[in-house]
């Protein structure tokens, strides 16, 4: 009987692995129209066309802080054009610890508006949008309450150089507290296919130390591939409460 349940544990095993090969290889097949947004925390001040829907998937997130490695697979947002300039957004983690242990974290909801075309919308002058929506209730002890966020997000080029600035605060899950948030998006392509990104971003609750890091990275459009994105990020902790290092893997696309 041991040696049935081992054969049974060791099958249901393998095929959730092939099952998420599937996933993902049936994913990198899709006829789909691709944005890169990942592999950043901020964002940048365009919206999914109207009737589409964009998906970020984080297929593999680590992250070390205290001595401590903390995995996030997968890291799902979701885009949905609800106009040409306003789109929802539906966003959740599925974190893991070394002891096998996985809960939902980081659930929420926000509307992002256009409210000044520019740039991203092949437009003459910096483009302007609006995020604001409801951070729900985590698994994680203690965030059992609901926030709320709103960010002003400003987006532009210099030469070659795009940029895309955030700023913004809310309150958050665990008691109201208040918090603040910055972003600076820099993109910058090598070739017609990959481009070097870096993003530098902080949080920081009302009388706790801010949460500051750096993040360097690169966004490959492959030729042969014209309707997917995919994404590589390496992040540094700048503060003592930010993590120390952070990796990030994934792709985007849309239908």
């Amino acid at each position: 009987m041991e040696y049935l349940i081992l054969a049974c544990d060791t099958v249901l095993s393998m095929a959730l692995r092939s099952g998420r090969l599937l996933l993902v290889y049936g994913l990198l097949l899709l006829p789909v129209k691709a944005w890169a947004y990942r592999p950043f925390v901020s964002t940048d001040a365009d919206v999914a066309a109207a009737g589409e829907l964009e998906i970020e998937l984080g297929y593999f997130n680590w992250e070390r802080a205290e001595g401590e490695n903390t995995y996030v697979t997968p890291q799902l947002i979701f885009n949905y054009g609800l106009t040409d300039t306003l789109e929802l957004i539906a966003e959740f983690d599925l974190e893991h610890d070394l002891d096998g242990n996985s809960q939902l974290v980081d659930p929420a909801l926000f509307l992002k508006a256009v409210l000044k075309p520019g740039v991203l919308q092949d437009r003459p002058g910096v483009s302007f949008a609006v995020e604001a929506g409801l951070l729900l209730p985590s698994a994680i002890k203690g965030e059992n309450q609901t926030g709320f966020e709103a960010i002003g997000i400003l987006s532009g080029s210099l030469e070659r150089v795009t940029w895309h600035l955030n700023l913004g605060g809310g309150v958050d899950r665990i008691d109201g507290t208040a918090f603040g948030l910055w972003g600076l998006i820099l993109e910058y392509p090598v070739s017609e296919d990959l481009r070097l990104v870096a993003e530098f971003n902080g949080e920081s609750l009302r009388s706790e130390g801010a949460e500051n890091s750096v993040l360097l990275g690169v966004v490959w459009e492959p030729s042969p591939l014209p309707d997917l994105t995919l994404d590589l990020g390496i992040r540094r902790g700048t503060s003592r409460a930010a993590a120390d290092w952070g990796a990030t893997l994934g792709l985007t696309f849309s239908f």
